[in-house]
């Protein structure tokens, strides 16, 4: 026969792990929010493709962002970055979490930045890297102002993040990629981003 103390930890252990299993079916991303966010991307890009777009406000939720991201952009990320995670905060700060294979990095940035090379040849294989910051927006350009970088949890220089981000956008045409510094312009008549927690609303 259980003791009492001994049925009150296993009701104590049901009761935390069913109590875990509902947040985490919660906060679980959907194919519903992800195809949502399919069907809202579809109403951007034919009202920007207007000879005359008409003024809309379209407002996206951070777990419609990374439902689309995981049902139905896989097949468009580069490879090597896996499980991109973005978090929407207030005051235009947003975060981004992504695994990233660090060794393709190296490999092909060798001869860059000595301090970023410096950083990277200490890091090896596939590891989580996030990044945060502030992104503003106006008269249809964009800019993204780096706060704070980590790879597996050490803090890292931003020529670490300008390698990575450069190797992961660069294309034939740009094959530097992305500078992170650089201000860019906006997709499909995009004015402007409007950020508070949880949500994004794209103004056109």
């Amino acid at each position: 026969m259980t003791s009492p103390t001994s049925r009150r930890l296993v009701l104590v252990v049901f009761v935390t792990t069913s109590l875990a299993a509902v947040l985490a079916a919660q906060s679980a991303h959907t194919r519903a929010d992800a195809d949502e966010m399919l069907r809202k991307v579809a109403v951007i890009a034919v009202n920007g493709l207007s000879d005359r777009p008409s003024a809309r406000r379209t407002p996206v939720s951070e777990n419609e962002v990374n439902a689309f991201l995981e049902y139905h952009a896989k097949a468009e990320l580069p490879a090597g970055l896996i499980d991109p995670l973005i978090t929407i905060d207030d005051a235009g700060r947003v975060s981004g979490k992504a695994i990233v294979d660090l060794d393709e990095v190296k490999a092909s940035t060798s001869g860059q930045d000595m301090r970023g090379q410096a950083v990277l040849s200490l890091l090896r294989g596939r590891l989580p890297i996030d990044v945060s910051g502030i992104l503003t927006t106006t008269d249809g350009m964009a800019r993204f102002q780096l706060e704070a970088a980590h790879v597996s949890g050490m803090p890292v220089p931003k020529s670490v993040v300008q390698q990575v981000v450069g190797y992961y956008s660069r294309t034939t045409d740009n094959p530097e990629g992305i500078d992170i510094d650089a201000p860019f312009p906006l997709p499909a008549h995009i004015r402007g981003i409007e950020l508070r927690k949880g949500e994004a609303v794209i103004v056109q």
